[in-house]
């Protein structure tokens, strides 16, 4: 976070080509800045041991213990020399439970030595099963001291005083061998530069940056790394929410045509022709974005929603008001199904006043134009003509919109639905077609908890709806554990069938596609863990078969995926909305926006591949209508997993907002981040996002008063600094682009 030289300097200069070029490739650490921000995962108390039951399979994990017994094997082997190879088996204890070290051939005379009963030494290796039981093969290892003879500069006092920090490591670079090179350069930390404004450090009794990055690294106290870790939360938090707010006023400085909708105008008309009331949320929320489209520069803002709660009914009357005041609107979609969709809706929901420059066309009409990729050329050309001259006032599309020949008469407010499925540059490319830049309003189906709206979507204002229209039903969610209760599966497919025979349709749900050439993308999916993981994913084509064939023979069932033809799928989507498909098979290309009220029943495939807010997302599209909707969710995976835990989460709640605070509480914080925190050299390291909401809402309102009254931040060079360090090149841009 610190440019200053000291930290600057690289660490093969400081550590040693071979230690600086592992730190390098494997943990992403450059400078000895870099290396002073990595920070322990946790600690060990000398006199305290590490848990050895709850160690996780296959993971690279350190472990503080004491030798309980060693012996030596001698078993026969061809490939010893004289016949004979050697074993080292040697336990250790936590005083609880116990685990085996294992060293063969070699490899045995150090540790025979050295790992002596009683001994107490931190052990770090991958953790495996043989014969039923927990192993370390071949560990590397440290001893903790404490035996005659002992050099007592080597002893744990050198380097940790009463706690041993615990690294995160690699198989090539043990913990203890980070520590000792957070050793070498911990004097630098002296020149660390304080991002932090005096008066806020005071102010909050917060201790400067040198001493907090002693205090994590050598810590005497308990309380010295609750210091340093308060300290360094501050320091994320506030950084980054300067440069959020940096941005937010950077935009307060562009020019935006205002857009007032006119009394008796287009959006009148709508809304004197909607066959039902607006719920007060969208009451609420359209008032919050009309306010926001007065005024003189460009709106910003997120519109979150749970499925169905009448987000687009929000845009739409938000497009409306913008073509009253004679400008265009766009409403860009991240797939062509959903642009279809959306289109056939809004023209549904408009009626005749879609018509514009059409024979029975009402009096304040506009047109409605789609356009997509896969649009043959005599259509496309006439959209692109009604784009040009204005006659479109609505154009909804996917990243067809973006291409440099399509021009706008007056673009004044973009839509992006379901935002995390865009680039950061396609908002920016269909941004700068207005003559001025256009509002902006964003809108996702995945809840986000209020600190993730602050931390990624930082530069925008937030809208939330969270009452579901009247007439919406509720949705019964079930796990099916197929392996273990297979008839469970069965009743499923006889639930399907219970509620095609009742009118209604379903869908079922697949993690992939099955033909050529689709092998599952690799970190795509949850770990599954068990037997499950060794068969791949089940596949649309295949299932779709085996159901026709089997439990549901007889019965309409049709495949949707991402690979077909355009005009496939949208013949396909067609027959299902008609209702003549009884049964719809597909990937997740059925995820957002897909509004089919007759389909009440979706069964999940391999649910525990996806994650918690897609299933939720998935789930969405059931119970859309006044027949209650039902989600199952089938798995192989055994009861105790945490998969089926995550499973039986999505099952017990329909607050998407609570399944987002687990899947963030499930997941790496950076994975929530995602492409947020891409780019960003200093990503979250001792944040939490969830357990730090109250600094994160802080550090918002401190670091909104810091750039109001300086905005270049001219009179605190220290956090310009921190912002550079943090801002690289892609995560300016990512600002920038907003």
């Amino acid at each position: 976070m610190d440019l200053v030289p000291a930290l600057r300097e690289p660490l093969k200069k400081v550590l040693g080509p071979a230690t600086a070029k592992v730190m390098a490739e494997h943990l992403g650490l450059h400078t000895v800045g870099d290396l002073l921000h990595h920070y322990p995962r946790r600690y060990e108390e000398r006199g305290q041991l590490t848990h050895l039951a709850d160690l996780p399979m296959d993971e690279h994990v350190t472990v503080v213990a004491q030798v309980a017994d060693a012996r030596l094997h001698t078993f026969a082997s061809s490939k010893a020399p004289r016949g004979k190879g050697q074993r080292l088996e040697v336990t250790i204890t936590d005083g609880h439970g116990r685990l085996q070290l294992v060293f063969f051939g070699n490899g045995v005379h150090k540790p025979h030595k050295e790992l002596l009963p009683g001994t107490r030494a931190m052990f770090a290796g991958k953790v495996s099963v043989f014969n039923r039981r927990l192993q370390l093969a071949h560990p590397a290892y440290e001893l903790l001291g404490g035996r005659e003879g002992d050099d007592p500069a080597e002893s744990v006092e050198s380097w940790a005083g009463a706690l041993i920090p615990l690294y995160p490591a690699t198989a090539k670079l043990e913990s203890w061998k980070i520590g000792k090179a957070i050793q070498t350069v911990l004097p630098s930390a002296q020149e660390a530069l304080d991002p932090l404004p005096d008066s806020l450090r005071e102010g909050r009794a917060l201790v400067s940056l040198p001493e907090a990055l002693l205090k994590i690294h050598r810590p005497h106290t308990k309380a010295d790394v609750e210091d340093a870790r308060a300290r360094l939360k501050w320091d994320e938090a506030f950084v980054l929410q300067v440069a959020l707010a940096r941005r937010r006023h950077a935009e307060t400085q562009l020019p935006a045509v205002p857009r007032r909708p006119s009394p008796d105008g287009l959006l009148t008309a709508f809304d004197d022709r909607l066959p039902f009331t607006l719920t007060d949320g969208q009451q609420k929320v359209s008032r919050e974005i009309f306010d926001d489209l007065a005024t003189d520069h460009p709106m910003h803002r997120l519109l979150q929603g749970e499925v169905g709660s009448g987000k687009t009914m929000v845009a739409l009357r938000a497009m409306l008001a913008v073509v009253d005041a004679g400008g265009q609107a766009v409403m860009l979609a991240p797939t062509e199904v959903l642009a279809q969709q959306h289109h056939r809706s809004i023209v549904e929901m408009m009626g005749e006043l879609a018509e514009g420059g059409m024979l029975g066309g009402a009096e304040h009409a506009t047109k409605v134009v789609l356009l997509t990729g896969s649009m043959g050329a005599a259509a496309r050309r006439h959209a692109l003509l009604d784009l040009a001259t204005g006659e479109a006032g609505i154009v909804i599309g996917t990243h067809a919109l973006i291409e440099d020949k399509v021009q706008f008469h007056d673009l004044g407010l973009v839509v992006v639905d379901e935002q995390h499925r865009f680039g950061v540059e396609q908002r920016d490319a269909l941004r700068g077609k207005g003559k001025q830049p256009p509002h902006l309003l964003v809108m996702t189906a995945t809840p986000i908890p209020r600190t993730v709206a602050m931390t990624v979507f930082g530069d925008l204002e937030t809208s939330v709806l969270d009452q579901l229209p009247a007439g919406r039903s509720p949705i019964a969610s079930h796990v099916v554990p197929a392996a273990d209760k297979p008839h469970f599966l069965a009743r499923a497919w006889e639930r399907v069938r219970e509620e095609v025979s009742n009118g209604h349709q379903a869908y079922v749900v697949c993690p992939r596609i099955g033909d050529e050439g689709d092998a599952p993308k690799k970190g795509s999916e949850q770990p599954a863990e068990g037997d499950a993981e060794k068969r791949p994913p089940l596949a649309v084509l295949d299932v779709a078969e085996h159901l026709a064939k089997g439990p549901l023979q007889g019965l309409g069932v049709e495949v949707l995926h991402g690979r077909m033809q355009p005009d496939d799928k949208d013949a396909v989507m067609r027959r299902f909305t008609a209702g003549e498909t009884d049964v719809l098979v597909a990937t997740t290309v059925i995820e957002v926006g897909v509004n089919v009220p007759n389909a009440t029943a979706m069964v999940i495939m391999d649910a525990d591949r996806f994650g918690v807010s897609q299933l939720h997302q998935l789930r969405g599209r059931v119970g859309r209508g006044s027949a209650p909707g039902l989600c199952l969710l089938v798995t192989e995976m055994p009861e105790a997993s945490a998969a089926r835990q995550r499973l039986a989460a999505v099952a017990g709640t329909l607050d998407g907002f609570e399944l987002s605070r687990i899947d963030l509480e499930q997941r790496r914080e950076g994975d929530v981040l995602g492409q947020a925190q891409s780019g960003a050299r200093t990503s979250l390291r001792v944040l939490a996002v969830i357990e730090d909401e109250e600094i994160i809402a802080a550090a918002r309102e401190e670091a909104a008063a810091v750039v109001a009254a300086d905005p270049e931040l001219t009179g605190l060079p220290a956090l310009r600094t921190a912002l550079d360090a943090l801002l690289d090149e892609e995560r300016e841009q990512y600002l920038e682009k907003g």
